[in-house]
């Protein structure tokens, strides 16, 4: 069986279009296959429409989010329910034709493990497309992982890797990034990246920026570097300042004339904010990282095998 993973964002205006001419090209595969469609906490009626998908072909299923948890949180999610003995990941907005799931397919079938869609041209604005171009650039420089250049989350993994990814765990997940690293045999599929089929974009530059800093943090070690440096730098800074501090409490007097006079409390503060600086993105990384990476809303709903989680 071939499992489908559509991430859904308020995409009303182009689910109709979406169910069309996937379920078309479906019915081509001569394959069982499922659709797992995961809504990310819309609030149009992208889940209604899910609903009647369902009802009128129980291929297709739904996975309901508590919330808007994010596009890579809905693919893991969909990669957790899903059965297909492979999974291709697309988005509902159609920038990834359903027509060219077929290629996928047939390269599974020579014994490919992970097909990748690498993108020829893209529809986007020029400064999206600059930013594109640099971020996968930088990386590609920077990462321990070869990850392709130009490759999104379009893709079909065979179930040994979805199984692996499954295992994996990450919270703040770049299931590109991932999908490199697991390794086994991946080959290339090139195409057209066109524009959306209908509305407006759901990834803003804020999302983004979000998913390049996710990327860069988990596969490359500069930023731990950065961080190491920087850390040194203000301890350096603040055991100066606490040698300065501890000058002034013992001539107060010489260090009055000079303009430094004794303020109460005021060296303590500013150790401390040196020495805390150090810490900080440690800490916050650790804390963000003991949250699961979405929560379901509920386990079966009463209408069969759609899941609303």
């Amino acid at each position: 069986m071939i499992s489908v993973i559509v991430p859904v964002h308020n995409e009303e205006e182009v689910m109709l279009e979406l169910y069309g001419r996937l379920k078309a090209e479906a019915e081509r595969w001569n394959e069982s296959f499922e659709v797992l469609m995961v809504d990310d906490g819309s609030t149009d009626s992208s889940w209604q429409m899910i609903q009647q998908f369902h009802e009128s072909d129980s291929r297709w299923k739904g996975i309901r989010l508590g919330r808007n948890f994010g596009h890579q949180a809905a693919i893991s999610a969909g990669l957790h329910f899903s059965k297909g003995d492979c999974v291709i990941i697309m988005d509902a907005d159609l920038q990834d034709p359903p027509e060219e799931i077929h290629r996928f397919i047939e390269k599974w079938k020579e014994g490919w493990d992970v097909v990748f869609a690498l993108r020829t041209h893209r529809k986007e604005g020029l400064f999206k497309r600059f930013c594109y171009k640099a971020f996968y650039r930088m990386l590609s420089a920077l990462s321990h992982v070869s990850i392709p250049m130009d490759a999104g989350d379009f893709c079909l993994m065979d179930r040994r890797v979805v199984n692996i990814l499954g295992t994996m765990p990450e919270r703040s997940r770049f299931i590109r990034g991932l999908r490199s690293w697991v390794g086994f045999r991946q080959t290339a599929v090139a195409y057209e990246r066109l524009g959306r089929a209908a509305g407006k974009a759901k990834y803003t530059y804020g999302k983004l920026i979000k998913l390049a800093l996710d990327g860069i943090v988990s596969f490359t070690s500069t930023p731990l570097k950065l961080a190491t440096l920087l850390g040194f730098g203000t301890s350096v800074v603040a055991l100066f300042a606490g040698a300065f501090f501890f000058l002034t409490r013992i001539f107060p007097g010489f260090f009055s004339e000079l303009g430094f006079p004794v303020v109460p409390g005021f060296a303590s503060v500013i150790i401390a904010v040196f020495f805390w600086a150090e810490f900080s993105s440690y800490a916050w990384e650790s804390w963000e990282n003991t949250f699961p990476a979405y929560m379901k809303k509920s386990r079966r709903a009463h209408f069969g095998p759609l899941w609303t989680c």
